[in-house]
């Protein structure tokens, strides 16, 4: 069985490209090109990148395809998330990345060089569920819960999973590196690529100045519409986030510290007007139910209403007990039984029935 492995040149999807090897699949590395707008700039890494794949194909022993997504990725990932922060939302483009690029365009492109699988570094597992005669792909969530990476897949569908392997799904990163180092390969010890991936380690605001230009506005208190100072763009904020908003050590009314921070909670898109609470609990950043759109039910089915579901309402959040109140082709309800903190528009939710993913939707 010949399986093409998305390659990054870091140790996940190397070890990804070394277990199947050792299965005796007939393995081979592509390596995508996602970004090209600024390769010279000192934050950019995809040449390193690039020369750390060759180098794990080298010592693996199996053939490198190199293909550029860079204009598909611009068109279906970048585009959409210039167009959410425009509208005052905050996006998550690696959900997109994983749904348009690494399963839809990379798996074409697999398939046309006649792979019967491909196989990707993400902790995630696969299982097919058979229920009254019917064998459904389920995504299940990593062994290693800390690692687990199911929530930025939750957008794939029956037939991405069916054509999927997570060979990682069941270790720990500490056997990853492990194996990695066993096997002679360089990148054993590299570190992980964190935030966005055409914005890597430059600052947010820096990048997002480039394509949106600067917007100023009134930051105001929500609780009694003073005003606290100015931003300049709504695009450059989040709800929940502290620093940044430069108000520090303006006095608060009698029903929060004179010395707490304050916390982004409101954007009025129309007034462009950023609102700001003080303190991290403040009831304007907790809230006990949502409303998601923009909906995918991985097993092409949607949940029961009122069953007692987990759900994750971003990343690094703990799982929350929630029943689902209302669904429908467009839009679908979530309750927690206990609030949750800075719930953001344009952010994903995703639902979980114990170890399985569900799907989930944007938030509005």
């Amino acid at each position: 069985m010949k399986v093409v492995v998305g390659m990054s040149g870091g140790v996940d999807s190397s070890v990804a490209a070394l277990l199947l090897k050792q299965q005796g699949y007939e393995v081979v590395g592509l390596f995508m090109k996602n970004w090209e707008d600024d390769d010279d700039d000192e934050y950019c890494s995809t040449r390193q990148d690039l020369v750390d794949v060759a180098s794990v194909c080298d010592v693996l022993g199996i053939e490198l395809e190199v293909v550029n997504f860079s204009a598909e990725y611009k068109d279906r990932v970048f585009g959409d998330f210039l167009r959410e922060y425009e509208a005052g939302r905050t996006p998550n483009p690696d959900i997109l990345c994983n749904s348009e690029i690494k399963f839809r365009c990379f798996l074409d492109h697999a398939m046309n060089l006649g792979a019967d699988k491909i196989a990707t570094g993400h902790y995630a597992q696969v299982r097919e569920w058979t229920n009254d005669g019917v064998t459904e792909h389920q995504l299940m969530k990593a062994e290693d819960g800390t690692k687990d990476q199911s929530y930025f897949l939750y957008r794939l569908n029956q037939a991405q999973l069916a054509k999927t392997l997570f060979p990682l799904g069941h270790l720990y990163k500490r056997e990853v590196r492990r194996i990695a180092e066993g096997a002679g390969l360089h990148v054993f010890d590299k570190k992980d690529s964190t935030g966005i991936c055409f914005i890597g380690e430059r600052p947010f605001r820096e990048f997002l100045m480039r394509y949106l230009p600067t917007q100023p506005g009134e930051i105001r208190s929500l609780d009694d519409n003073r005003l606290l100072g100015e931003h300049q763009g709504l695009m450059y904020h989040t709800i929940g986030q502290r620093k940044g908003l430069h108000i520090g050590g303006i006095k608060g009314n009698d029903n929060a510290g004179e010395h707490d921070a304050w916390y982004a909670a409101k954007k009025d898109v129309k007034s462009n007007i950023l609102y700001a609470v003080q303190g991290h609990e403040h009831p304007a950043l907790l809230r006990n139910d949502l409303v998601a759109a923009d909906l995918n039910w991985i097993s092409g089915r949607p949940p029961h209403t009122h069953w007692v579901y987990t759900a994750k309402p971003r990343y690094r959040t703990p799982d929350a007990p929630c029943e689902v109140g209302a669904v429908d082709a467009e839009r679908c309800a979530i309750e927690f039984a206990a609030p949750q903190w800075a719930l953001t528009p344009g952010q994903s939710v995703v639902l979980y029935e114990s170890r399985v993913c569900l799907g989930g939707g944007i938030i509005l």
